[in-house]
């Protein structure tokens, strides 16, 4: 019998307001175990928490970007539970009237990946196990979070790694997180269960928690998948659980029984108050945001003739986007740009990370004004490409490494003698070229290119060697 794979995402963002959301202490990711606390968000008896602002605001952008419905009025709720690294023996999060309800995040297939809600809350501490005791570092306890809730719409570990690096991506574009799953800022809870192809009624789900790699949320997937359906296939039954994933292993245990909410005795927060979101907020905040990338990929595509596989690396990191839409301002072709960053400068920025900084020498303006020289034809492809290096090299502008002489082009007669030379100095090239070797011509070419120091036109020189060797 086969088998369907059936999932939904609990993902937790940390939002990168300064401070926490209850309190005045810094959000900054780091220093010394228990020195970014205070007795508000470790709950000292007799503190009371007050809601900043900040974090409704970021929140609301979020729902914004993946198509939610903002509430007009959303309440915070006590979750009861007794764990090591949550001091006051409770979260304050939203059940009953979270801030955003449904929403969508599109795959590239077309398909779209519901939404329940998104609500806010605050995270909890650190534990650190270490020679087998167990230290807790209350740093992270009381950063503000939103929890982005899907629909069990998820059908293959392909549809899953995709909804989550397009989450990351739009969460980074708002600019409420930098998403960083290596730090702890983005992490998922996959709930997954299966059910033979066909039917309509989900199977008994588990649900792993606390996720922080996309590979290792593919791998645990794949695990979980397959040990299902041997369980099933073997006599068992799957026990809603909750697991932990062990990248060393590659396997998943348990953690715990599965809770649901009435085991967390949800009740409304009594020293907080009810929040009331005015329409004219929501759309000054909608009036704020940038164009998302799914749309600027579009733009990409449809008006400024760039290859959907460009488009998608370019606008992959908002940085590399704005940078794009700076360096094409006037110039004839957009996609000699486009060559240019993912070619040379993208060889620069090589891991994901100095992409998504993308802080290299060569402003977008010098950049501009390189392609423009090549635009009117003072300067030939291969010395623009040679003169970028410098740039990047130094960042200095082109005009530094580019004279007057080199400006001045090949003109018809020069060209004309250039590609004889090319033909009488490389017997053999021209023998390999008439013996039906199309390669050989590039070795012609490439001799007028070097012997006119770049200034000679490629295709020009390709035409006139063509004509001469008839």
């Amino acid at each position: 019998m086969k088998y369907e794979l059936v999932s939904g995402f609990e993902t937790h963002i940390e939002l990168q307001t300064k401070t926490k959301i209850f309190c005045g202490c810094t959000t900054q990711f780091g220093g010394e175990p228990n020195t970014h606390c205070c007795p508000v968000c470790i709950g000292l008896p007799g503190t009371l928490p007050v809601l900043n602002r900040e974090v409704v605001r970021f929140a609301i952008k979020a729902g914004l970007a993946v198509h939610g419905e903002i509430a007009s009025v959303a309440k915070m709720d006590r979750k009861n539970y007794c764990y090591p690294d949550l001091s006051k023996a409770y979260q304050i999060s939203q059940l009953y009237a979270p801030l955003i309800i449904g929403g969508y995040v599109e795959l590239s297939s077309g398909k779209k990946i519901r939404l329940h809600h998104i609500h806010i809350e605050e995270d909890a501490g650190k534990l650190i196990h270490r020679h087998g005791d167990t230290y807790v570092d209350y740093n992270r306890g009381g950063v503000p979070l939103i929890e982005i809730v899907s629909e069990p719409d998820i059908r293959s570990v392909d549809e899953a790694r995709e909804y989550v690096e397009k989450l990351q991506q739009v969460m980074r574009y708002i600019g409420i997180s930098d998403c960083r799953m290596q730090e702890g800022s983005m992490r998922c809870d996959v709930n997954v269960s299966v059910r033979p192809e066909g039917s309509e009624t989900f199977g008994t789900r588990t649900e792993i928690k606390n996720m922080n790699s996309i590979t290792n949320i593919v791998k645990a997937m794949e695990y979980e998948y397959d040990r299902q359906v041997d369980l099933i296939e073997s006599g068992g039954k799957v026990v809603q659980e909750t697991l932990r994933y062990d990248d060393v292993s590659g396997t998943t245990s348990s953690m715990r029984s599965k809770e649901d909410a009435h085991d967390y005795r949800y009740f409304r927060d009594p020293d907080l108050v009810t929040i009331n979101i005015p329409r004219e907020e929501v759309e000054a905040l909608r009036a704020e945001m940038p164009e998302l990338p799914a749309d600027k990929c579009r733009r990409y595509i449809d008006a400024l003739g760039i290859p959907e596989k460009d488009a998608q690396l370019l606008t992959k990191y908002r940085r590399i986007s704005e940078f794009f839409d700076a360096a094409i301002e006037g110039v004839k072709s957009p996609k000699t740009v486009s060559n240019f960053i993912i070619g040379q400068m993208f060889r620069r920025a090589e891991t994901e990370s100095d992409k998504e900084q993308f802080d290299l020498p060569t402003t977008p303006q010098q950049l501009n004004a390189l392609v423009k020289l090549l635009d009117s034809g003072k300067i030939r492809n291969n010395l623009a490409k040679a003169t970028l290096e410098k740039m990047l090299d130094t960042g200095k502008p082109a005009t530094d490494f580019i004279s007057e002489s080199d400006m001045g082009g090949v003109d018809d007669n020069a060209l004309l003698a250039l590609c004889k030379a090319a033909i009488e100095g490389n017997a053999k090239a021209v023998a390999d070229f008439r013996g039906g070797k199309e390669k050989a011509l590039k070795a012609l070419v490439g001799n007028v290119m070097k012997n006119s120091r770049g200034k000679a036109d490629a295709q020009a020189a390709e035409a006139k060697i063509k004509e001469l060797l008839g």
